[in-house]
């Protein structure tokens, strides 16, 4: 294997002056373009540089779900709500519409769509039937691993921080900005909503360096006849994926894989099953050391406060009335197994009675950008209902182990 970084002066007529790196290794020269996600000037070097017929291959830093989100405005429409409750995917999409309102109020700040340079890279590309591939690993799965990276608090926070995403319509800050324009949309996201934890760096920015470098050496394989490759990325990007593809020895696939790994959950449920052996154990220690009346008053009391908190909660989010009861019935039932989680529950009831229409989802990224768009809108009113149903339980939960607590010493 040879690899090495060439000086500028090899850089391909029209992109003097942009950002970039050019690194050569096993026949293969590959162009690193770093762009500003909210530039129109990296939008014209782009189009510029895919339209010089230098370059038989684009590479661009995305996904297929983020491709599909900029090409096509309406792809969120043909989602199935009720499905992604039932799979347990209820927080990431919250994740995945506080990106797009972040994205949007760049938007209508600065008068250009983030991310446009790359979608121009990919449209270009397919028009002059340049060979294109998507480098970037699934923001699904960047999610998760910066999640696990965190501890409880700030996974806590960052849950704060989405839901407050979904609702702040204030402009970006200008140092924000300029950041993005040095950095990368993903990291400016989710600092936006995690305020910046530096936790998020590793997963964020660092490993999808390493990810991207695999995917280009992946792309440009013996079988694929890639010798010049455009590879449109943030220009945060550059230095790491520079390094990394012309340095890394693991193959491609190894890498990859060990980058898409996400840790599993424990098959022992230790927080559950401390929880659940707590009230079960406070349940049966009134009953024995105070009879029948005390163990029934500590039941009542653990119902009350846990189900009328959730019942609540989902009534502030303008929940269907089944919805509102099966809070109530779930909420206390919660602590003791995950799939009775009551946010799940009463939002899987709401989505079901109120299915969300093709116009909601069509309205949703200009719904949530008002509070009373939150209520109108049923996609918008399910995700609240999920959120403000398990807040409530997680008080409720907390005010009725207190006072068993305090009816037991």
């Amino acid at each position: 294997m040879h690899a090495t970084e060439t000086p500028d002066t090899h850089l391909q007529p029209g992109l003097a002056g942009q950002p970039h790196r050019i690194v050569e290794r096993d026949g293969v020269r590959y162009t690193l373009l770093g762009t500003a996600h909210v530039s129109k000037a990296s939008v014209d070097a782009v189009r510029g540089a895919v339209a010089s017929g230098a370059f038989d291959t684009v590479a661009v830093e995305l996904d297929a779900g983020r491709l599909q989100a900029l090409t096509d405005p309406d792809s969120m429409a043909k989602l199935d709500l009720v499905q992604v409750i039932r799979d347990g995917k209820t927080a990431m999409f919250a994740a995945n519409l506080a990106l797009a309102a972040y994205q949007r109020r760049l938007a209508e700040q600065l008068g250009v769509e983030p991310g446009a340079e790359l979608k121009a890279a990919a449209h270009d590309a397919r028009e002059r039937g340049l060979a294109l591939h998507l480098i970037d690993r699934e923001v699904g799965l960047t999610f998760k691993r910066a999640r696990q990276k965190l501890g409880w608090w700030d996974r806590a926070k960052l849950g704060g921080g989405i839901l407050a995403a979904l609702f702040v319509d204030e402009e970006v800050a200008n140092d924000e900005i300029e950041k993005l324009k040095q950095g990368d949309l993903l990291e400016a996201s989710f600092g936006e909503f995690a305020g910046g934890n530096p936790a998020l760096y590793e997963a964020v920015i660092a490993e999808r360096d390493r990810y991207m470098a695999a995917r280009l050496r992946e792309s440009a394989d013996a079988a694929s006849g890639a010798r010049e490759v455009l590879a449109v990325v943030g220009a945060g990007h550059l230095a790491g994926m520079a390094k990394h593809l012309a340095e890394d020895r693991a193959a491609p696939d190894a890498v990859k894989r060990e980058l898409e790994a996400v840790k599993p959950k424990s098959r022992v449920p230790w927080m559950e099953l401390a929880i659940a052996a707590f009230l079960l154990g406070g349940f049966a220690w009134g009953f024995w050391k105070g009879g029948v009346d005390v163990g029934a008053d500590l039941i009542v009391q653990w119902v009350l406060a846990t189900g009328i908190l959730g019942a609540i909660g989902c009534a502030i989010a303008g929940g269907h009335p089944l919805s509102i009861l099966s809070a109530f019935v779930a909420s206390p039932l919660t602590p003791l197994h995950p799939a009775l989680a009551s946010g799940t529950v009463s939002a899987f009831v709401e989505a079901t009675l109120r299915k969300p229409t093709y116009a909601d989802f069509l309205a949703l990224r200009d719904d949530v950008n008002t509070v009373r768009g939150w209520w109108r809108n049923r996609v918008a009113r399910v995700l609240l209902n999920f959120f403000l149903t398990s807040l409530g339980t997680a008080i409720g939960v907390w005010t009725g182990g207190l006072r068993m607590l305090g009816k037991l010493v």
